[in-house]
């Protein structure tokens, strides 16, 4: 900015209040009710969408990928390669939401035609039903609303090294399929080695994908922890001795997959001495075995409590057990609550307990401070400990 000097600086004002009534007096009698900023943020920040699926691609022995395009044909939301979106399921009368990372790139979103975002869905070992769903029911032509663009999880070239290693487990590929292909297109300035975990080479998630977007920038090493004798690859878990051979001295880690690997992984990082301003974990959803953690109250895992619902006027009891979430017990019971990362991230399910007691997961614990002297917790990751009373919005 040029300094005119002292009194013509301090005496600005004046000037300023000068040009406003000229433009004034200049100005069209008519109205112009355009708001070009309202505009812009409405075009980056729609809210939830009214969504179809358009194709219906298996990626995998165990998984398939879903391509999403707005019910209305317009480009999808501005979002970073490594976040992901929330989807609505309406099932048996309730609506439950899932967060699902983009395995597309930000740029196919905002294609002249038919901008799309894709999803890939692994169906879990253990009871998934919504995975479940996904795989054996979704079809082209349903429709879903959604909500694009959510969560912390990519890159950042004022925090993070140009050098980016990712460690990927299962499914924990789709972020990095989503960083490779913006690579790949011109649009992303980083370079990106996978470190890719599978058990078998028959069931890598998006190989096909990530095969045609391997170039100088982005490399895949796949990784297998599974019995095959001509597998040529490298072999066995993310070790700290394999992470360093694909490590450059300045390097910034991505690492998405289930809960055991990010435990595995953090002792890994460890023995490397790996700061942790270079490491990013993108989260992992709700804690399995909630009971497993320190500090959760082991008198009362088989206890099942009463959680009294209050929603403006309205007052409703319903059952709950220790090792569920609050969010589990609300949807069991039909209840509609907002959710996005369900892993105590993103503060869309914030609960206030009036009365009872909870255990919050220690690992998923975004809250505020504020919050946690208020007695605020994130129903996705606060389990009840006792009898409660909670309030919700009205949704």
């Amino acid at each position: 900015m040029k300094i005119k000097g002292f009194l013509k600086d301090v005496t600005g004002a004046s000037r300023v209040t000068k040009a406003r009534l000229s433009a004034f007096e200049a100005a069209s009698p008519v109205p112009d009710r355009t708001d070009p900023i309202a505009d812009a943020a409405r075009e980056w920040h729609p809210g939830r969408l009214d969504l179809v699926v358009t194709a219906v691609t298996p990626t995998g022995k165990t998984a398939k990928t879903l391509r999403l395009e707005r019910a209305d044909g317009k480009k999808l939301p501005i979002f970073y390669a490594g976040q992901y979106l929330v989807l609505d399921f309406a099932l048996d009368g309730a609506v439950v939401s899932r967060p699902y990372s983009i395995s597309s790139a930000p740029f196919e979103a905002r294609l002249q035609e038919h901008p799309f975002a894709e999803i890939t869905v692994r169906r879990p070992k253990s009871d998934g039903f919504i995975a479940d769903f996904v795989n054996d029911c979704v079809k082209v032509g349903d429709a879903f609303t959604g909500l694009v663009g959510c969560g912390q999880f990519f890159y950042e070239p004022l925090r993070d090294a140009k050098q980016v290693v990712a460690l990927a487990g299962g499914v924990g590929i789709t972020p990095f399929a989503a960083m490779a292909k913006e690579i790949a297109n011109g649009t992303l300035d980083m370079d990106l080695t996978i470190l890719y975990g599978s058990v078998s080479s028959d069931d890598i998630v998006l190989k096909e994908a990530l095969d045609a977007v391997s170039c100088e920038r982005v490399r895949v090493v796949h990784v297998l922890s599974g019995d095959e004798p001509d597998w040529q690859g490298e072999r066995g878990f993310l070790t700290a001795e394999l992470i360093k051979k694909y490590s450059a001295p300045d390097t910034t880690y991505f690492i998405c997959g289930p809960q055991a690997m990010y435990t595995f992984l953090r002792e890994e990082l460890k023995k490397l001495e790996v700061p942790a301003r270079r490491v990013r974990f993108e989260v992992f959803g709700q804690a399995k075995d909630i009971a497993a953690f320190e500090g959760f109250p082991q008198e009362v895992k088989d206890k099942t409590f009463s959680i009294t619902v209050r929603r403006g006027i309205r007052e409703d009891v319903i059952p709950a057990k220790a090792t569920e979430s609050i969010v589990t017990a609300l949807e069991r019971a039909g209840i509609r609550i907002e959710t996005g990362c369900r892993s105590g991230e993103c503060g869309f399910c914030r609960t206030k307990v009036i009365a009872g007691s909870v255990f919050v997961c220690p690992e998923n614990d975004g809250r505020r401070a504020a919050d946690k002297d208020f007695g605020y917790v994130h129903a996705c990751a606060a389990y009840p400990t006792s009898d409660l009373t909670i309030r919700i919005p009205i949704l």
